[in-house]
């Protein structure tokens, strides 16, 4: 089914193949293994801050622009062998650019890997600059610097990812009203690892337009109800809250809780080589904990489609693609 996915990282969605390549270029200078079958092993997470910590040794394997450009269009290949139409791909500018990659030949290696994945592939990609939290201020002051002064074409929104223990979302209310007053829309990740209180701060506090999990959120009815009443979207990565024992079994995520409170619920992948899935495994775990058919599926398409950062036509566009998908119609 054409589909869109609005949350997934930029790095985390680097295939195996892709860490084994670099991992095996800057052998005895990391710990993450180049052997693709021990990958899954190394991706084998213990809590939320072992994955923080794996992820970042990930990160430090890219080195050049060359590294990210060759990673942002294989991403796309990825996403685009599972027909995802439209991807809002999140982007840490700091990590790459604070390891020794130039600022702007890090925007000139993700915009052309863009413009030629939309010209090869049919993806279109926009991006999401985020803040490291686990970083502190300093990320936010390069992170706001990075989008506001080096914005590439394709930068859509402003984020927040990282650790929520011990990082708490109003100090970073600064830079999310500098994104905010230049067009960029608000996305911090919130409620993940914590508990609905973090998701209150990201909407009074950063003005999230839409929030980056919200697994907790079922835990306050006023919560609920202010979701729902606002319309602001939830970004729901069921096997990533698995993966890294924010929940401790499939069976007992809240997307349910959700779906039944009338929340506005996209399904999406967040890091999917590291936890062993895909956007499309995530549409069939969803499928299978709300008891979905074919058309309940399509519906959870059109959901992402809906909050999403895409113009009037191409909303219009990908949900006619979706229908006629349904239809049985050729898709164009």
């Amino acid at each position: 089914m054409p589909k869109a996915e609005l949350h997934v990282h930029h790095v985390g969605s680097a295939s195996p193949r892709v860490v084994a390549e670099l991992a095996a270029r800057h052998a005895g200078r990391t710990k993450v293994p180049a052997d693709p079958q021990a990958l899954a092993e190394y991706f084998t997470f213990t809590d939320f801050a072992h994955f923080i910590e794996v992820y970042l040794s990930v990160v430090d394997l890219i080195r050049d622009a060359e590294d990210v450009r060759a990673l942002t269009y294989g991403v796309a290949q990825d996403m685009a062998r599972q027909n995802i139409r439209y991807a809002e791909l999140t982007v840490t500018p700091y990590s790459s650019v604070s390891r020794g990659i130039p600022d702007v030949a890090f925007m000139e290696a993700i915009e052309d890997a863009r413009l030629s994945a939309e010209k090869d592939l049919g993806i279109v990609l926009r991006w999401c600059f985020d803040i490291p939290g686990e970083a502190g201020l300093a990320s936010a002051e390069e992170t706001a610097r990075l989008a506001l002064d080096l914005a590439p074409d394709g930068l859509v929104s402003f984020g927040l990812g990282g650790p929520e223990i011990g990082v708490p979302r109003p100090q970073f209310k600064p830079y999310f009203d500098r994104a905010r007053a230049a067009g960029l829309h608000s996305v911090p990740h919130a409620g993940e690892s914590t508990g609905p209180e973090t998701v209150w701060d990201a909407i009074r506090e950063l003005g999230a337009e839409r929030i980056g999990h919200g697994t907790q959120s079922v835990k306050d009815p006023a919560l609920v109800d202010y979701l729902g009443e606002h319309r602001i979207p939830l970004e729901v990565c069921p096997t990533s809250n698995l993966a890294t024992r924010v929940v401790e079994r499939i069976e007992e995520h809240p997307i349910r809780q959700m779906v039944d409170a009338g929340l506005l619920v996209t399904v999406n992948s967040d890091d999917p080589p590291m936890f062993g899935t895909d956007l499309n495994t995530e549409y069939a775990v969803a499928a299978k904990l709300l008891g979905l058919d074919e058309s309940g599926i399509a519906a959870l398409a059109r959901n992402a489609v809906e909050a999403s950062f895409l113009d009037a036509a191409g909303k219009r566009r990908l949900t006619g693609e979706i229908d006629a998908y349904l239809a049985g119609r050729p898709v164009a």
